[in-house]
């Protein structure tokens, strides 16, 4: 189940350039020329994922200053920096002095072995990549400039006419798990300058009293980017008279082909089948919604509102899951009770491609050692097991107010989820767990809840997670993407740790 999205994610700006040694060019004849090859190889692949700045050979100081600013001028997210010979550290470290983004050195061989009988010295310095790798480690480290080193194998899909050995390594396990690397980092890319070009809105207020929820909107700009929208209940209250009958009964059909609408639930006396008043009213409050994120040109939303019992604001928010669950499954993750760090983690996620539904721990079934994780909206439908199913809700637990809400389950399968808490340091910490979404039982209260069984146990797991210091909401992501949240946290300057 694909919605369309509202506001596409933004691909990352990843400035690329090879090393080498410029007495090598004189001496060895058409050696430049293979290794620009195999920068160029690098740059098409790259270009899967991520919008690709590639410099050149970069193997003297002059052309060291001159990329640094030409990486500025692009205003990339990451460097790459590809090892295609030994080169000296002296020659580009300048590149990272005057660009300051993170760097990862790309420490790829293009054979897996060198034909020994036939290489002469040109044909070895070819594979000689590995080399200088750890001089550039400690120049990058001595001063001061973040990296990480991918190693492996290049990967080529056919063997350049000019080399001795197969260079014919796509399929290659240490070429597969090198790329795997190198895509997150692609991607992780991608997610940072989404963030930071984002604008999160805010409508209402946190929960009263959830005191690991509370952040400081310029700490969230600080440590993210994302410009925080200050908005009221008017702001949405005033864009309901502009909803037309023709608007209401195309959100109805979008409801209609993405929901299933339950009966009267078997187990709880609060679950009963959404009236057509309370469709209708969600409908219209759902193309409202819609309207406040494209006014406000919104990437994300968290949102609370407690007012005075049985005022007109009351009546509003009752209709917001259903709305909000269909922006989710459409790029604009919204998460409730004003829980903002959920919403980076859910736009996170969601960047990716993987989802992210906002979820907290609900129970532990000791019997089939899973935790039952969910919440009571909003839900991805993106990653559902099948159609989510619409309730009527005669109360909202913890909460004024009634309405229709969703119950749903993520699909079988790998999970990660995600979570970002605020250290006492006043840092961010990304956090996240790896776990199975099972095809265990769910209740039948109109929340969306998923089994997760964990390679340790309930109870292992849950005392070291808790000893993280977490929110007690997370967003859960389809696949083990842990690798991948570390990458990002990476990029963001936010510490990391992990439970798995």
């Amino acid at each position: 189940m694909t919605f369309q999205r509202i506001k596409p994610p933004l691909k990352g700006r990843i400035g690329l350039y090879s090393i080498g040694h410029p007495h090598y060019w004189v001496q060895f004849p058409g050696l430049l020329d293979r290794l620009a090859g195999y920068g160029k190889f690098v740059e098409g692949r790259l270009s899967e994922w991520a919008e690709v700045h590639n410099f050149g050979m970069v193997d003297e100081e002059s052309k060291a200053h001159k990329a640094g600013e030409w990486f500025n001028e692009r205003n990339v997210d990451l460097i790459l920096c590809h090892v295609s010979t030994y080169a000296m550290s002296a020659s580009h470290l300048p590149v990272s002095q005057i660009c300051r983004r993170p760097v990862v050195v790309l420490n790829l061989q293009p054979a897996e072995r060198m034909n020994y009988a036939k290489t002469a010295t040109g044909e070895w310095l070819a594979h000689c990549v590995a080399c200088c790798v750890p001089e550039i480690s400690n120049a990058f480290e001595r001063s001061g400039i973040p990296f990480h080193v991918v190693s492996g194998l290049l990967g080529l899909e056919s063997t350049p006419a000019i080399s001795v050995a197969n260079e014919a390594t796509r399929s290659h396990p240490d070429a597969v798990s090198a790329w795997k690397e190198i895509e997150e980092w692609a991607r992780a890319a991608g997610v940072a300058r989404t963030l930071q070009y984002g604008r999160m809105g805010f409508l209402g207020h946190t929960y009263p009293g959830m005191l690991d929820m509370y952040s400081d909107f310029t700490l969230i700009q600080a440590k993210t980017g994302l410009h925080v929208e200050i908005l009221e209940m008017c702001d949405l209250m005033k864009l309901l008279p502009t909803v037309t009958e023709a608007e209401k009964k195309t959100k109805l059909r979008e409801v209609e082909d993405f929901f299933i609408i339950s009966e009267d639930s078997p187990a709880d006396p609060l679950a009963k089948k959404p009236t057509p008043e309370q469709l209708d009213w969600s409908c219209t409050v759902a193309v409202a919604q819609e309207k406040l994120v494209r006014e406000f040109d919104l990437d994300a939303l968290t949102y609370y509102y407690r007012g005075a019992e049985g005022n007109e604001y009351e009546r509003l928010q009752e209709a917001f899951i259903l709305g909000h669950s269909l922006l989710t499954g459409s790029g604009i993750p919204c998460s409730g009770e004003g829980d903002m760090k959920t919403a980076v983690a859910m736009k996170v996620c969601d960047t990716l491609g993987v989802g992210g539904s906002y979820s907290e721990i609900v129970a532990t079934d000791f019997v089939d050692q899973t935790i039952l994780m969910g919440h009571d909206g909003p839900f991805h439908v993106g990653i559902s097991d099948r159609k989510p199913i619409l309730r009527g809700m005669g109360l909202y637990h913890g909460k004024w107010g009634s309405g229709v809400s969703v119950e749903a389950k993520v699909r079988t399968g790998p999970i990660t989820n995600l979570g970002i808490t605020q250290t006492r340091a006043g840092k961010l910490l990304a956090i996240s767990n790896q776990g199975m979404a099972t095809d265990g039982e769910i209740l039948r209260i109109g929340n969306t809840m998923t089994p997760v069984r964990f390679p340790k146990g309930p109870t292992q797991f849950m005392n070291e997670w808790f000893a993280l210091g977490p929110t007690h909401h997370v967003a859960m992501s389809v696949g083990h993407n842990s690798s991948q949240f570390r990458k990002v946290a990476a990029l963001m300057d936010w510490d990391f740790a992990s439970v798995c």
